[in-house]
């Protein structure tokens, strides 16, 4: 980026996590990078950009080669337009942040290191945005925070993601409600009402486990137990039927033994997640996972990784095949670079980390005009992860 620094762009700004935890080790290995600001920084962003601009303009009227009429000042655009959100996903969707940070301390993470604790946004300022993003076309909110179901309790004493979802569901632009990352021991029997009955509320829990031996759960700080985990999962699966799990789950963390890793692929079986990401457990620096004995090789992480990988490849297709036949509500939002197929993704589905399905394009001529709109697809066909369909006429 630092070779795209000229007349027209004089300026490098990087910030971001790795700001926040490197600084001072960034400003000696970066000296094309003219500001660094630290997440903590944010809230005094225009300022720290304004004094760059002045110290740039006194560097240069200092300079006895040049006279200081000769500068002209780099026009700054007003803050509040300069700060206003710019849209860079799809069309029809955007991610909605609703908290910063993260209070689970799990021995594995450095987040709570470098973001802090869990900060909730105020509800009215979250409205104020999703109302916005509504105004300008989008129709699917995807709720995001490092842990959704603690929204709340900082600010308001209680969990209020429920409530916040309810909320959202009023603007009536808005079509789809998606939210991520909900925690089990912070999914609440109303989280689970409010999804159930909420028709614009996607039928979708995307719930990181990261693992079910308790002996392992232990060790990494989480507050659930196996049993509590499968009791949870009974639940959800009773009150709504149609719903569609997804987890993430970690393998080789220290002293993870072979009996573990099988009760891991066991529950596997038993659960049937519909979706399902998985990790090789790696050192976060200054974490306590790190500092701990029995550190798993590298060989043992990669085969574990892979017979997971492969187990859940078969779930994933079985889950799949149980789709055949059905009609689901789909969001166009592509043409595949042949244009044999429209792509797109169904209400099952989260953009980027979920699975397409793809419409066999019958009508190439008009084909563009499906772009960005929601219509009716009746699944035909399966691979490993996606969906083959075909449009259902109105």
């Amino acid at each position: 980026m630092a070779e795209y620094k000229n007349s027209k762009c004089k300026y490098l700004i990087a910030m971001g996590c790795l700001v926040q935890r490197y600084y001072d080790d960034l400003v000696k290995l970066l000296p094309e990078v003219d500001l660094f600001i630290k997440l903590d920084e944010y809230t005094n962003f225009w300022d720290k950009v304004e004094d760059l601009v002045e110290r740039n303009i006194v560097k240069i009227t200092n300079n006895k080669t040049r006279r200081a009429a000769q500068f002209k000042p780099i026009p700054l655009v007003d803050p509040e337009s300069f700060l206003e959100r710019v849209i860079t996903t799809g069309k029809k969707y955007a991610y909605l942040k609703i908290g910063e940070g993260c209070s689970n301390n799990c021995t594995y993470c450095a987040i709570p290191y470098i973001r802090g604790a869990f900060i909730s946004r105020p509800m009215e300022e979250i409205l104020e945005e999703a109302n916005k993003l509504a105004d300008e076309g989008i129709e699917e909110i995807i709720v995001i925070a490092q842990d959704t179901t603690k929204y709340g309790v900082d600010i308001y004493g209680k969990e209020k993601l429920a409530e916040l979802l309810h909320e959202i569901s009023k603007i009536k632009k808005i079509k789809w409600i998606r939210f991520l990352y909900s925690y089990p021991e912070g999914i609440s029997d109303e989280l689970i009402d409010e999804v159930k009955n909420n028709p614009k509320i996607m039928k979708y829990f995307d719930i990181p486990i990261q693992h079910i031996s308790n002996g392992i759960l232990k060790r990494m700080n989480r507050k659930t137990s196996k049993e509590q985990i499968e009791k949870l999962i009974n639940k959800i699966r009773k009150e709504i039927p149609e719903v569609i799990l997804r987890t993430s789950l970690i393998v080789g963390f220290p002293g993870e033994t072979n009996e573990q890793f099988l009760e891991l692929l066991e529950f596997m079986e038993k659960a049937k997640f519909d979706k399902l990401g998985a990790f090789k457990y790696s050192k976060e620096e200054g974490t306590p996972a790190a500092k701990m004995p029995n550190q798993i090789h590298g060989n043992t992480k990669n085969s574990r990784y892979n017979k997971l990988m492969e187990k859940q490849q078969k779930i994933s297709k079985q889950k799949l095949q149980e789709k055949i036949g059905n009609v689901y509500e789909t969001l166009i939002e592509n043409i595949s670079f042949d244009g044999k197929y429209l792509i797109g993704r169904t209400i099952n589905d989260v953009p980027e980390i979920d699975g397409l399905i793809y419409i066999e394009n019958k009508d190439k001529d008009k084909s563009k005009k499906y772009i960005d709109t929601f219509v009716k697809c009746k699944v035909i066909e399966v691979n490993d992860y996606d969906l083959i369909g075909e449009l259902v006429k109105k």
